[in-house]
């Protein structure tokens, strides 16, 4: 989900001390209640609560845990202090990365220029908006004092971890699978947080996946007979005389087995592109994102592909041609051989630049749109906006990659159409063209996209709340 610039304004009284050992004495009496000498967790996050800072469990418990050097579970008044001068250090040279001048102030236009740096480009009214949330005298710049005072009980521990207010993926799943996967933070990484992410966002397509499979299963059907389709309607209405309700759902079982290796694939291999494309210790740009992403989708396709065609086949099969996965692989193998589980391989691995270059391109313009036309007073668009965006930039990369979906599919599922002439990718594109014209290379688009929206909305509900289950914690 996405993730806002969080800052932390400290109470007028506690920011007028002008020496650190006066400041951190009246943060620790305000955390101290009951005037022991000592602040347990509980007292951390009552204290914090008070003072209108409320960071979230995980926050708060990495404080503490840094904070108690000696780990008797509690913090003395030495050991406070020293957490907040060495954190204090670091957001000092956060400032002096954002500080280009050294001027001793933070300008927008500087903002904008150090997290181009960074691989992040934003705008200069985006940088005002990211000044305002931290300036508290009013004059559009942000002195040592303002950013320290923000960021003092802030655990982020550099510069490129205050940056991190926006992520592209939402965990949002439509069963189109080739964008770009989530990046992870190392400190997500070692507390576990990603896997649980990855895991909510697994049942979240599966249900989502489920949820739309008729429509899905509507679309290889018109996808695969071409002209021989009528309607929407009329192809339910097939489909639910020829094997009953149940029918509906047939080739959805592959759909939802391969969430979980194509997904594990796809995440390990965009880690390790990301290494091999950017130096050690540098942020990853826009370019270096795209690449990797779209690498990565390849990647876990290809180690997918085969379950791909099974999904088609079973999904195109009549009742009773086959009986499961097990049955439809083993007569795939007995009657053709391995190569027709990678029929269809190359116009599936040529769709995936199209689809992830302009999914990308026209997510990070509409978001860029929006906050130059709409957002006000936060740097943070909301879910709904990001969902949106998620939305009409998953559509865009449809249109742009549909056609060679449709042929891929054609060539998984020639050998089960009679009379058909087996055809390579340029063979059935011609085929396509002369008998159906250019629309036929859009046959069955209207089902895909009716699942876009109940999918998104679908996955969104469920990895909410599977991310409160499995306790992902909120940033």
């Amino acid at each position: 989900m996405p993730r806002r610039l969080r800052g932390l304004a400290l109470p007028a009284a506690a920011c007028q001390e002008a020496d650190a050992p006066s400041r951190y004495e009246s943060l620790f009496q305000s955390l101290d209640r009951d005037g022991d000498g000592v602040v347990d967790i509980g007292e951390l996050q009552a204290g914090l609560a008070r003072m209108g800072l409320p960071l979230g469990r995980d926050a708060e418990e990495k404080i503490f845990d840094t904070g108690d050097t000696n780990k008797d579970g509690k913090l003395d008044f030495e050991e406070f202090s020293k957490y907040l001068k060495e954190h204090e250090k670091k957001m000092k040279l956060a400032f002096k990365t954002l500080d280009r001048n050294n001027d001793g102030k933070i300008e927008a236009s500087e903002v904008v220029q150090s997290l181009k740096t960074l691989g992040l480009n934003i705008s200069e009214k985006q940088a005002q908006l990211i000044l305002e949330s931290i300036d508290a005298d009013g004059t559009m710049t942000v002195d040592w004092n303002e950013w320290r005072d923000y960021f003092l009980f802030n655990p982020a521990s550099d510069i490129q971890e205050i940056i991190r207010f926006w992520k592209h993926s939402t965990g949002i799943d439509i069963g189109d699978s080739l964008t770009i996967p989530d990046e992870f933070t190392e400190e997500e990484k070692k507390s576990g947080q990603w896997w649980r992410q990855l895991l909510a966002g697994g049942i979240a397509g599966a249900v989502s996946r489920t949820s739309t499979a008729p429509l899905d299963r509507l679309k290889v059907m018109m996808q695969v007979h071409g002209s021989k389709s009528v309607n929407i309607l009329g192809g339910f209405r097939q489909m639910v005389k020829e094997g009953g309700i149940r029918s509906l759902w047939r080739g959805n079982g592959t759909n939802v087995i391969k969430i979980a290796p194509e997904t594990a694939v796809k995440f390990w291999a965009y880690e390790q592109y990301k290494k091999l494309l950017t130096e050690e210790g540098q942020q990853i740009r826009t370019s270096e994102r795209f690449i990797s992403g779209s690498l990565a989708g390849a990647t876990a396709q290809t180690f997918i592909y085969p379950m791909e065609v099974l999904k088609t086949r079973l999904a195109v099969g009549k009742t009773g041609q086959y009986f499961g996965i097990y049955d439809c692989a083993k007569k795939i193998l007995k009657h053709e051989g391995t190569g027709a589980f990678y029929k269809g391989y190359v116009p599936n691995l040529l769709g995936i630049l199209p689809y992830a270059g302009i999914d990308l391109a026209v997510y990070e313009l509409l978001k860029s749109y929006w906050l130059e036309n709409f957002a006000e007073d936060s740097v943070n668009p909301g879910v709904m906006v990001l969902l949106g965006c998620g939305a009409l930039s998953s559509t865009c990369g449809q249109l742009a990659s549909y056609p060679l979906s449709l042929v891929r599919t054609r060539m998984q599922a020639q050998a089960m159409v009679g009379g058909t002439e087996q055809l390579n990718m340029m063979g059935l594109f011609r085929r396509i063209i002369s008998k159906e014209g250019v629309p036929g290379l859009y046959r069955g688009i209207t089902p895909n996209f009716m699942k876009v929206l109940p999918a998104v909305g679908i996955s969104y509900v469920v990895y909410e709340n599977m991310k409160q289950t499995l306790g992902v914690t909120q940033k």
